[in-house]
């Protein structure tokens, strides 16, 4: 038998009460004689206005999303690069600095995972990015200038990732664009409850499939609007994955084993 993940409709369960009351509400109106709204060509373009709205919102939030998406495994690459030659220079100069370097790279791994969490504060991720300047000073002594070139490189490539990612947390794609579209669904939800058919089934069943459409869609787009709400485990359905920092973790404390750290 075929398992679907339960984060596979984790989003439907969340509209099944609000259709429970649609349908109730629905029923009611029926019964107590209270459809008096006819379909109507104003009525249907509004349904297909409303959905190019939401395509309007859902096509900006996955530009984002997408991006998203890179930015765990580019944040993993230059932290991996920098303890490399950090690893590199304590391995073959047997140098303090090295391995200080190297610490404060897997110090940093944790610290951003923490970040990611909302455990730890954007302001200091941003302290311990520019404290990568003062490993560097250090370990420029035991290496070429090109070698702090490099490492520097990688440091800002980090901290534009950061604060990527730190915008695109905090800064959502248009209120406004939300709030109408929101205001339209209700609207319409509304309306098709009054909405008299010549089949009260064929009503019924109508009414709560175009529901749940529109009020999925709109959850789904303020999710997604988010990639990075780890921290939000109850609501939050659609995230980017972070196995890329996770596994540096995992890979990073391996090296310290074969360090002797």
């Amino acid at each position: 038998m075929v398992q679907f993940p339960q984060t596979n409709f984790k989003l439907a369960t969340r509209v099944l009460p609000i259709l429970l009351a649609v349908a109730i509400s629905k029923m009611t109106a029926h019964y107590c004689g209270l459809e008096f709204f006819s379909i109507n060509t104003v009525f249907t373009a509004l349904i297909s206005a409303n959905i190019f709205l939401i395509g309007f919102n859902i096509s900006g939030v996955l530009a984002d999303f997408k991006e998203g998406e890179k930015l765990p495994g580019e944040l993993a690459s230059s932290i991996e690069a920098i303890a490399d030659e950090c690893a590199y220079i304590y391995k073959g100069k047997k140098a303090e600095a090295g391995k200080e370097g190297f610490l404060y790279c897997v110090e940093f791994t944790d610290k951003t995972l923490g970040w990611l969490y909302k455990k730890v504060r954007t302001k200091t991720i941003m302290e311990m990015i520019a404290g990568f300047t003062d490993r560097f000073l250090v370990l420029e002594q035991f290496s070429q200038a090109s070698f702090v070139s490099r490492l520097k490189h990688e440091q800002s490539e980090i901290r534009k990732a950061v604060s990527r990612i730190h915008a695109i947390r905090e800064i959502h794609f248009s209120e406004a664009s939300y709030a109408i579209a929101e205001i339209i669904t209700f609207m319409l939800t509304v309306g098709m409850i009054f909405l008299k058919f010549d089949f009260f089934y064929e009503g019924l069943f109508l009414t709560i499939f175009v529901s749940f459409i529109l009020i999925y869609m709109l959850l789904l787009i303020r999710d997604l609007d988010d990639p990075f709400a780890y921290y939000d485990k109850k609501h939050s359905v659609e995230e980017v994955s972070l196995h890329s920092l996770e596994n540096l973790k995992i890979r990073l404390d391996e090296r310290r084993k074969e360090l002797g750290l």
